[in-house]
């Protein structure tokens, strides 16, 4: 697939994830809203599904960033990261991205924003300490990447709609113990068996919307952050050595890991259910495509 028809199936992957969050939810707030005989439920569900459909697309890389821990970085204590950023952004054609540092000894990066010029790259303390110089341009221009490919408001938009998903059936689920309606005890056992499923297929759902950001948008990025750089070998080695830390990022979370250049939760990342619902390839897998590149 070319780079332009890779940003095309982002831009139409964003809003099927629209309409399938709105669907859902609605979905969810009928059912439950049955078992209870108010419609007013069912409203509720309408108005707050495309509330946050609306709050996602204009403030979902604020919440990241505040999940993140991010901060403003300076430009006279960063001086080399802005500058990288700031070089790379005028080569790769780009709107210079607001630049954010997280407080964490753990290397790892990633971007969010819903477009080129409300874009934003942010790295952690451990990324700046670790890396040669070749080798955070390589994972900057990764992150530009993201940006030029259009991956960064659907990945953003996943973290929103999965957490506020599985909150709200959560709600569901709790409300739930309290009793429904009375009349028409078959229909309502029916619709009340309905209602729980679609409630514990909440968090389920909310696993789907993230594993629809398909792991090869970071195979792409790779391949676009190489050529930006013309040294594949700076973000190999960024990735060898990001890879190799075994601790995670102390405000990494599931909602929030696909977003990072590699998997933040350390060690972890290759146990349980975290190594079930891995959204990044295999760093080994990752070195060996950006070694085929030639530039």
């Amino acid at each position: 697939m070319s780079l332009y028809r890779q940003q095309s199936s982002n831009i139409a992957k964003t809003w099927l994830l629209f309409g399938f969050f709105l669907s859902f939810l609605i979905a969810l707030g009928w059912a439950v809203s049955y078992i209870y005989n108010d419609p007013g439920i069912m409203y509720l569900a309408i108005v707050l599904a495309l509330a946050m459909n609306v709050l996602s697309y204009w403030f979902s890389d604020k919440l990241v960033l505040g999940m993140a821990g991010a901060k403003p970085a300076n430009r006279k204590e960063y001086f080399d990261l802005y500058t990288t950023v700031e070089n790379l952004s005028i080569t790769a054609g780009l709107p210079m991205p607001k630049v954010y540092v997280i407080e964490d000894p753990a290397p790892n990066a990633f971007a969010t924003g819903r477009n080129e010029k409300h874009a934003v790259v942010a790295v952690t303390t451990g990324l700046l300490k670790m890396l040669e110089k070749t080798e955070l341009e390589g994972v900057i221009a990764h992150e530009l990447a993201h940006i030029g490919n259009k991956d960064m408001l659907v990945s953003t938009i996943a973290v929103v709609m999965a957490g506020f998903a599985s909150l709200l059936a959560d709600f569901f689920l709790r409300a739930s113990f309290f009793g429904g309606r009375d009349d028409d005890s078959r229909g309502n056992a029916i619709f009340a068996v309905v209602g729980f499923v679609l409630i514990m297929l909440a968090p389920v759902a909310a696993m789907m919307i993230q594993l629809a950001i398909s792991r090869r948008r970071e195979f792409l990025a790779d391949a676009t952050g190489a050529l930006l750089t013309r040294y594949p070998e700076g973000l190999a080695s960024a990735l060898r050595k990001i890879g190799s830390y075994n601790a995670p990022v102390a405000r990494a979370s599931n909602a929030t890991a696909h977003l990072y250049i590699s998997n933040p939760f350390g060690a972890k990342a290759l146990q349980g259910m975290h190594k079930l619902f891995m959204t990044h390839p295999p760093i080994e897998e990752r070195i060996k495509a950006l070694s085929s590149i030639k530039v």
